[in-house]
């Protein structure tokens, strides 16, 4: 019976032994695969091509010499560290928000060299967001102009965030300062209105002349910037295009803001640069009106600002448009302007591009304006023939 007992008991030590053993294996292995596998994590974590975010694309867009798609420009950007970008944004703190965009969040930073910035983090990571970010860096990087806001920099492909790093400009948008939270400052004369109206057109001029052209797809008031002697800067391009000089169009599906948006365009998918002059005559009107391009609160037939000028320009009902301040009912030189730009927005506004002019055209236009402005602008009396000057005709216009 002993014998019996001494073995059942070494029995089961031995199978106590066994099952720890194994145990024991088992975690070893565990840990070994965890440790295996965190180190795979980290090393596709700072791999560009491993992250959707930082793929190589990205990696190849912002380092390489020579993209076919800008001829022989040379492209690159600086590259911000994320941290330093943390910091200098006190962590992304909301008081530092500047304002939201479509994509991403703005915010004020300072560098430690001292520079003010103004800094674009994405909102979500997907690749309709990368597509608009590596955009961004491609153009912005190749353009150098007064009137378009300044990229620094970007983050660099190893980042977890992407950042852009753009100069910060102090004094908000045109959108701002029409109908926004600057609205009640008053700050936007007339002389003002016409100066920001020639600057966006003289960048916009710009884009459409150099090769390959840049069709910008998203020009509204919401991204001209100003600083604070009332300079205009454009800006946001993650919806811009870059279109051979001997292409008539690029064929793409319709993007943009409501009430910017080319009808020619959204009709028939075919972006032009012509596109670009229909929504500058929308901001044109904006100028003008101080009314929203798109307002529910108004009545059905004028939620959209430019079916709204149409009508009034049409109909010779200018002053229902023009925003009382602008003192159209009492300066003859204002009122001699406003219906010169009123009719410069009017050919804009035109559904079939061929009847729009193009932006060089407008920008002359609008110099025109601006000079006989100023030759008026000490005469107490005007003839009313000066009102309306002789332009190329276009058919349609009033």
């Amino acid at each position: 019976m002993g014998v019996t007992n001494k073995g059942r008991r070494n029995k089961i030590n031995k199978h106590i032994l066994i099952g720890v053993g194994v145990g024991i294996g088992v975690f070893l292995l565990s840990s070994a695969l965890c440790f295996a596998w965190h180190r795979h994590q980290k090393r596709r974590e700072g791999s560009p091509s491993s992250n959707p975010l930082i793929g190589s694309s990205y990696a190849e867009t912002t380092s390489r010499r020579g993209d076919p798609e800008l001829g022989s420009t040379t492209f690159q950007t600086h590259f911000f560290s994320y941290q330093e970008l943390q910091e200098a944004t006190n962590y992304f703190n909301v008081s530092n928000e500047l304002g939201d965009g479509g994509y991403s969040t703005v915010y004020k930073g300072k560098l430690k060299d001292g520079r003010t910035v103004a800094v674009k983090r994405l909102y979500n990571n997907n690749y309709k967001r990368i597509e608009q970010f590596l955009n961004e860096v491609k153009i912005l990087s190749c353009l150098r102009h007064q009137n378009l806001v300044t990229l620094y920099g970007c983050t660099p492909p190893e980042s977890q965030e992407l950042l852009l790093v753009y100069e910060f400009i102090p004094n908000g948008t045109i959108a701002d300062h029409l109908h926004g939270s600057r609205s009640n400052q008053k700050n936007l004369t007339w002389p003002l209105r016409m100066s920001i109206a020639i600057e966006t057109a003289e960048a916009l001029a710009y884009l459409h002349a150099i090769d390959p052209l840049i069709i910008h797809r998203d020009v509204k008031t919401n991204n001209i910037l100003v600083d604070n002697n009332f300079h205009a800067k454009v800006a946001d391009f993650g919806l811009s295009k870059l279109c051979p000089t001997d292409a008539t169009h690029i064929s793409t599906a319709p993007q943009g803001t409501p009430g910017y948006l080319d009808p020619e365009y959204h009709q028939c998918f075919q972006l032009t640069n012509k596109s670009d002059v229909y929504s500058f005559g929308v901001v044109l009107v904006e100028l003008i009106s101080s009314k929203l391009a798109v307002d529910l609160k108004r009545q059905t037939s004028e939620i959209n600002l430019a079916s709204m000028a149409i009508h009034k320009i049409e109909n010779c009902e200018l002053e229902q448009l023009v925003d009382p301040f602008l003192g159209y009912q009492s300066n003859m030189v204002v009122k001699m302007a406003i219906s010169q730009m009123a009719q410069l927005a009017f050919i804009c506004l035109q559904g079939e591009k061929e009847m729009r002019p193009t932006m060089k055209e407008v920008l002359e236009m609008l110099k025109d304006i601006e000079s006989k402005m100023q030759i008026h602008q000490n005469t107490e009396t005007l003839s009313p023939n000066s009102v309306v000057d002789n332009w190329p005709s276009r058919g349609s216009t009033p």
